[in-house]
């Protein structure tokens, strides 16, 4: 998206379209609020009710001497915001965390477990894009003239803010991408063991399916069909023959 469609100035006015973070369901969207800094006044247009607002009104009404016009009114709210983004973040830490003793106790490792990385994931995406939306309108803002002196060091700071945040997204980034890596490595390891237990018991009950492929043919000259003891004779040799290559697996460390 380029910086001309979120933020656009003219001689009197400065116009700003901003994401604010919003829960829906059990999703995160980013919702577009529109701030028109008009002289001294501010206009925001929303179309619903957000936290940040009431949060800056209570600040606002508290310390009015603080606040001299629009624009140190839309510095307080994008101090809220930021401050919401990072609580948000570090309670998507919290939840990597739990993921993360989920995959390595190998305790409850489903299906479900692949959903919530990729649940975070997209969570972690979402919020990554709006403090990064947040940081290009405010270096726009920077650079505006209109802007008050005192207003530009700490317009820095959030800046300087946001890019800490940014950073940190990157690092949920690195994490969840480690923990999907993990839990599909211990499924291939799982799957694997499967295969293995099902690749030695075909090769245990071989040799006694041709033995008694072998008996079972029935042709005319076969000594052991006339033999007393031959049935007991090849039962011993199938059992033996079962048991033998067992032996070798397990001395071998296969079982």
């Amino acid at each position: 998206i380029e910086v001309s469609s979120r933020y656009w100035e003219d001689e009197e006015n400065i116009n700003i379209n901003a994401y604010f973070l919003i829960k829906e369901g059990n999703n995160f969207i980013n919702e577009t609020v529109s701030f028109i800094l008009v002289k001294d006044f501010l206009i925001t247009i929303r179309y619903r009710e957000l936290k940040t607002f009431s949060e800056t009104v209570k600040r606002v009404l508290s310390n009015p001497r603080f606040y001299e016009n629009g624009y140190y009114v839309l510095t307080a709210i994008f101090e809220i915001r930021i401050d919401s983004d990072a609580d948000t973040l570090e309670f998507i830490t919290k939840e990597i965390n739990k993921l993360s003793r989920i995959v390595f106790t190998g305790i409850d490792i489903t299906e479900q477990l692949l959903e919530s990385i990729s649940y975070y994931e997209d969570y972690n995406m979402t919020i990554r894009e709006n403090l990064t939306d947040k940081q290009r309108l405010i270096s726009s803002l920077l650079k505006s003239y209109k802007v008050p002196k005192d207003l530009r060091e700490e317009l820095r700071i959030m800046i300087k803010d946001i890019n800490s945040l940014i950073d940190y997204t990157n690092f949920n980034f690195d994490r969840l991408d480690y923990l999907q890596n993990t839990f599909l490595g211990l499924i291939n390891i799982e799957q694997n063991k499967v295969m293995k237990i099902f690749t030695l018991m075909s090769v245990i009950f071989l040799p006694p399916t041709l033995i008694a492929a072998i008996y079972g043919m029935n042709f005319k000259y076969m000594p052991e069909l006339e033999w007393k003891y031959g049935y007991l004779f090849a039962v011993i040799l199938m059992v033996l023959s079962a048991i033998l290559p067992l032996f070798i697996f397990k001395k071998k460390g296969w079982l």
